[in-house]
């Protein structure tokens, strides 16, 4: 009998195709995590951007505006006393609500105080302008007493500075508080006949 031939058996090689399937999946991950990462920072980016220009915009605290509008003279009795009305307005350019208290006004005659007044506290809102009366009686012994008084008199106007104080605080989506006080000087003159502002010059300053 003719021998057999001998058949040498067939090993399984790897392939080099099968052999990179275990590297694409990694590859693949890699740029995966890349683009997550380069879309994070993107995102990022563009927060840092909205933050900013909502920091100078937005969330900036401007300074509110105080003005004195008018004063009236409600009683002018320089033998007992004199009573003052000054409307004042407040207003207030941020985008937030400013609310304020203890209004303060003080009134000076050639650097003598003779009256103060306290003015009620409110609330001005987003852009927007509110006005206020605020009522002094003036001490006049203090006024009888200066010797510019006559000379006042016979001009018919009485030379009055005035000092206003508004402390307040701006609040901003009711999460960010800042604190605000607002002050005035006003250089004005009451023309006695007409009981009313004759001339009136005023400069405020803001404290944030």
């Amino acid at each position: 009998m003719a021998e057999k031939e001998q058949v040498a058996p067939i090993m399984d090689h790897p392939s080099s195709y099968e052999g990179n399937t275990s590297i694409h999946p990694q590859r693949n991950y890699q740029r995966k995590f890349i683009n997550s990462c380069v879309c994070l920072l993107v995102f990022l980016l563009l927060l840092a951007i909205v933050i900013i220009v909502l920091i100078f915009t937005i969330f900036s605290v401007k300074e509110p505006i105080i003005r004195m509008n008018s004063v009236k003279v409600t009683k002018l009795e320089l033998a007992n006393n004199m009573s003052l009305i000054a409307n004042v307005s407040v207003k207030n350019p941020n985008f937030a609500s400013f609310r304020y208290s203890n209004t303060t006004t003080t009134l000076y005659y050639y650097g003598i105080m003779v009256g103060e007044a306290k003015g009620p506290s409110g609330r001005a809102k987003a852009r927007h302008t509110i006005s206020m009366n605020v009522t002094v009686e003036l001490i006049t012994k203090d006024m009888i007493s200066s010797p510019n008084l006559s000379a006042d008199l016979g001009s018919r106007l009485l030379n009055v500075t005035s000092f206003s104080r508004v402390p307040g605080q701006v609040k901003i989506l009711k999460l960010f508080k800042k604190h605000v006080v607002v002050k005035m000087n006003c250089t004005m003159s009451f023309n006695i006949t007409t009981q009313g502002i004759q001339e009136q010059d005023c400069k405020s300053k803001v404290k944030l």
